[in-house]
């Protein structure tokens, strides 16, 4: 996933610059216009899950059916459920997007592409976070034990920890 988000915010980061702004003529499955970038995320997304052999499937708003990656040496015991690229349809206006994503463990004796291995309850998550891209890219991730934020250091190349044990203030304005 991190490596997908580095690629996305490369062209999100260049979207005036490159022919990426504006749709493709296809609708997603929620019946939304598809972006450019919706694709190029999703592509992004799909190419590096499926190299990963402990992925068994993935689902996405940009695909009618879910996609599995079998053929591998690899068992695939996650499932991984996400929107590409939300919001892309403000990229033009200079907006923050994000990608959003749910980890799920594959359910024994299900076939990783049937819909119902994808149906768990939100309790079922291993894992869940975005990717946020705007004037710094920021990927804020939950493993179980609280919400983490990491800041991806262009320099480098790679997201540093910036925000430890996230929490929602007891008053806020928002």
């Amino acid at each position: 996933i991190t490596l997908a988000t580095k690629m996305t915010q490369a062209k999100v980061a260049r979207a005036g610059l490159l022919d990426v702004i504006g749709a493709v003529g296809r609708e997603n499955i929620q019946g939304e216009q598809q972006q450019k970038l919706d694709v190029y995320a999703n592509n992004a997304l799909i190419h590096c899950l499926g190299v990963r052999e402990n992925v068994a499937s993935s689902a996405s708003e940009e695909n009618e059916e879910p996609i599995t990656f079998g053929g591998r040496s690899g068992s695939g015991k996650y499932i991984v459920l996400f929107d590409p690229l939300d919001g892309s349809s403000n990229i033009d206006v200079n907006v923050a997007v994000g990608s959003i994503f749910s980890i799920l463990r594959a359910p024994d004796g299900i076939e990783a592409g049937e819909e119902r291995a994808f149906l768990q309850p939100g309790t079922r998550q291993v894992a869940a976070g975005y990717a946020i891209y705007g004037p710094s890219t920021m990927l804020v991730l939950s493993v179980g034990n609280g919400v983490h934020a990491f800041t991806l250091d262009r320099a480098l190349g790679e997201f540093l920890l910036t925000h430890r044990a996230m929490r929602v203030p007891q008053s806020t304005s928002e």
